[in-house]
């Protein structure tokens, strides 16, 4: 029995085009998808590019802590301040959710 083989064995074997594959500051990659009408940016981040920083994930108001791999989106027509930080669960559940999340009365609200 030989070894089973990990890597893609030419440039074309990737699921994703080289220009798809942003692996830039956070190790992640880079895509566009559509929802609720409109354009948005999603970068996947790997653990290692959220050391030291922690965010409130808006799909669950749950905190997403150091090192965790998680996702950031952000409306294409928007700017940098409006980028998101989501668990990835939430992310793809996006659609599922009920549109007002329970918080408590001290939680601030993005």
């Amino acid at each position: 029995m030989s070894p089973r083989r990990n890597r893609p064995r030419g440039p074309g074997s990737s699921g994703r085009s080289a220009d798809e594959d942003d692996s830039g500051r956070y190790g992640g990659f880079q895509s566009s998808e559509s929802w609720r009408g409109e354009s948005w940016n999603v970068r996947h981040v790997v653990g290692a590019g959220a050391q030291g920083k922690t965010y409130r994930c808006p799909g669950c108001d749950q905190m997403i802590p150091s090192g965790v791999p998680h996702v950031v989106a952000w409306a294409e027509h928007a700017g940098v301040d409006d980028r998101r930080h989501w668990h990835k669960a939430c992310w793809n559940a996006k659609d599922r959710r009920t549109t007002r999340v329970q918080r408590s009365r001290n939680a601030p609200r993005f």
